[in-house]
């Protein structure tokens, strides 16, 4: 499954950071993290048990990079 989300980020190379974060995260296929649009694509793995879940992670991950960004979900 794909979702996009709309995210808050302040400079493209904190998205490029959040955008390799994600893809690391447990749950996630893939991600990509469009600086211009302020949206973030995640394509969850087959084995993903919940998506919100996921994405608590995602977000967790992210902050680590950007303390202030915020993924809408």
């Amino acid at each position: 499954m794909t979702k996009t989300y709309k995210i808050e980020v302040d400079c493209a190379n904190c998205a490029n950071l959040m955008e390799g974060a994600a893809r690391k995260t447990d749950g996630v296929n893939s991600a990509t993290v469009n600086f211009m649009t302020q949206k973030m694509t995640v394509e969850f793995s087959d084995d993903a048990k919940s998506e919100k879940d996921v994405m608590k992670r995602v977000l967790k991950a992210c902050r680590k990079i950007e303390p202030d960004c915020e993924i809408y979900m």
